[in-house]
């Protein structure tokens, strides 16, 4: 389990505001559902997704995410990551192969999170921020993610990696600005996804 507590470049959850965040969202919970709750709604509805509100800039580290207060899902994925881990509570990375438009190619990931609760085991949580057509919540033993499959070249991948891919990390390094991510989203279509 301690590989999914551990902070990375990319978690760096002991950075002094991510910590300090961490810390006021766990003050007065009651247990760990309860700040688990308290970081994956914080995340959802606090941190804009960078493409529906069309912000700048690209963020790819939970410190750049919380700093700048906008991220794409797997950025917002990352912060979340971070805001448990800081506390404690085991946390993964789960990812969905799904259409851009809803109506078929292009595809590519979707990122969210896998938490790991007492009385429950890993429950995945979408973190994405919720919007018309979108409604994740916190509803355990019941994941309410923020998209279902439905194309037949969608899926929802099944591991729990420790680390993000390393091809999500790449794609938000390598951009800028929000519309320029869009147009070169990050796609994976093999059955399994690989060691991060």
């Amino acid at each position: 389990m301690e590989k999914f507590l551990k902070a990375t470049e990319v978690v760096d959850w002991r950075h002094p505001d991510v910590l300090a965040k961490a810390q006021e969202l766990s003050k007065g919970a009651r247990d760990v559902r309860g700040i688990a709750q308290r970081c994956f709604e914080w995340v959802r509805d606090h941190i804009q997704h960078s493409s529906d509100f069309r912000r700048n800039p690209v963020t790819c580290s939970a410190s750049e995410v919380l700093a700048a207060g906008t991220g794409y899902c797997y950025a917002k994925s990352h912060l979340l990551a971070a805001l448990l881990r800081a506390n404690g509570i085991p946390a993964g990375f789960c990812y969905q192969r799904l259409s851009v438009d809803e109506t078929g190619a292009p595809y590519s990931l979707h990122g969210l999170n896998a938490v790991r609760l007492p009385d429950f085991g890993w429950y995945r949580i979408d973190s994405r921020g919720n919007k018309p057509g979108v409604d994740a919540q916190f509803s355990p033993p019941v994941e309410r993610l923020a998209f279902r499959i439905v194309l037949q070249e969608e899926k929802t991948f099944p591991d729990i990696l420790a680390d993000p891919l390393s091809v999500v990390v790449a794609a938000l390094r390598a951009h800028k600005t929000w519309d320029e991510m869009y147009r070169q989203l990050p796609d994976w279509d093999l059955p399994s996804l690989p060691d991060a």
